[in-house]
């Protein structure tokens, strides 16, 4: 059952041919597990890259990667909040842009900065591996937290798994991110990372109670992204300032 839970997180969350789609709803009762995903993509894409020398290019081949193995599922979320974010009006109007298919300029602007920032702070970073392991599993934890407390503003996938969530699924996926500790990087940045992964999802819920009135996947799959890119950021420049 459990196996099969896992297989139904890794269809949702990648494109990685698993045989037969197994039974979401079994997922949907255990939504704690996102983190191992975050093993999964990141140890995908750190493989990628880690093998070659140029920093440039392996941050490229870094962030093709992830988007490539998850199907760009998240950040279609984070190009759909972006829209919703620059959209102007009432809260209706808000909830039309961040719902809408298409995406505007807000989508590409929010796209981009993402974008820029991942590579940037992937150019940085010597260790892509582990740096993208742990940038990965944060990226999912806050997924996990914005599954138990976002009140869904709308009927849908978000609305079905968090009415299956639980009270102690963030503590849960907590304790599947431990394994983070043993990995050899800086401590500061296992600390950030930790924080961020809490941080991030904290702000973005605060945001769309005000905007849009509650959350949906959009918003959900925005805080991988941007949980990601923020670690990544912090992976280079807390090492950096804890020297001064």
């Amino acid at each position: 059952m459990l196996l099969t839970s896992l297989r139904a997180l890794l269809q949702f969350t990648t494109v990685l041919p698993l045989g037969a789609t197994a039974d979401f709803s079994l997922f949907a009762k255990r939504s704690y597990l996102y983190p191992l995903a975050g093993y999964v993509t990141g140890g995908i894409a750190g493989l990628c890259a880690f093998w070659i020398a140029d920093p440039l290019i392996a941050a490229a081949v870094a962030v093709t990667a992830l988007l490539i193995v998850t199907g760009a599922n998240h950040f279609d979320g984070l190009m759909d909040l972006g829209d919703g974010l620059m959209a102007h009006g009432s809260r209706e109007i808000r909830v039309r842009a961040l719902t809408d298919r298409q995406i505007g300029t807000g989508g590409f602007a929010a796209g981009a900065a993402v974008l820029l920032l991942t590579f940037a702070a992937l150019t940085g970073i010597r260790d892509l591996l582990w740096a993208l392991i742990i940038a990965e599993v944060a990226g999912k934890f806050s997924m996990a937290v914005l599954t138990v407390y976002g009140e869904p503003f709308r009927e849908g996938l978000h609305a079905a798994l968090h009415g299956q969530a639980k009270g102690w699924f963030p503590l849960a996926a907590a304790l599947l991110c431990t394994p983070l500790l043993l990995f050899p990087v800086d401590p500061y940045s296992l600390v950030a990372a930790a924080l961020l992964a809490i941080l991030s999802p904290a702000v973005l819920l605060l945001i769309s109670r005000h905007l849009f009135g509650g959350v949906n996947g959009d918003v959900v799959g925005a805080s991988h992204e941007l949980t990601r890119a923020f670690v990544l950021c912090a992976m280079v420049l807390v090492p950096m300032s804890a020297l001064f």
